[in-house]
């Protein structure tokens, strides 16, 4: 609801500007895909090197 209230206030203030990104806000949204899968990999590959440290602490019975 936010981002529709800003998009009206440019729509007002500067409607060039605001029918350019209406245009634009789909290539950048492609072009952001790879970016989020990246992100998703390198939070798992974290998470994994995690679990693989702490198994010995949790197969000694360590809580986290």
């Amino acid at each position: 609801m936010l981002k529709v209230l800003l998009w009206l206030l440019l729509l007002v203030l500067c409607w060039p500007l605001a029918l350019l990104v209406l245009l634009l806000w789909p290539v950048l949204w492609l072009l952001s895909i790879p970016l989020r899968l990246v992100g998703i990999v390198i939070e798992s590959v974290l998470g994994l090197v995690f679990a693989i440290l702490m198994l010995p602490a949790r197969l000694l019975g360590a809580r986290r």
